[in-house]
């Protein structure tokens, strides 16, 4: 199986915009991207680059136009920054980790039922 790319902070935002809409012209990322963060055009084709080496975007030639899309999933993408995230801060125990956010963000009581389901399905 193919290893999913890491993916920086900044990159997730051209997926966002790539998962939401592709296939798309540097064009369109670029005035989306731009739209929603304070960047420079070159900044975020940099950033384009950055992924089509990484694997993450893939593009094809449209006339004079190159189409970009995803060449990863965005559950894949998620679920490897997810992972990384509890390896490297809670040395990969869920427990703690879960701890830690329900005591800083309590869960409403919508939210303490589909845990508690989740829990249940999961033993």
């Amino acid at each position: 199986m193919k290893q999913t790319p890491r993916i920086s902070e900044a990159e997730w935002v051209v997926m966002r915009v790539a998962w939401r809409r592709a296939p798309l012209s540097a064009r369109d990322i670029v005035e989306e991207v731009c739209h929603e963060q304070d960047w420079h055009p070159k900044t975020v084709k940099t950033l384009l680059n950055r992924l089509i080496k990484k694997g993450a975007l893939g593009f094809e030639k449209e006339g004079r136009a190159y189409l970009y899309y995803p060449r990863v999933r965005e559950a894949d993408c998620v679920a490897a920054a997810g992972d990384s995230f509890l390896e490297r801060v809670f040395g990969g125990a869920l427990q703690p980790m879960l701890a830690h956010f329900v005591k800083r963000k309590p869960l409403s009581a919508e939210e303490a039922k589909q845990l508690k389901r989740i829990l249940e399905q999961s033993e």
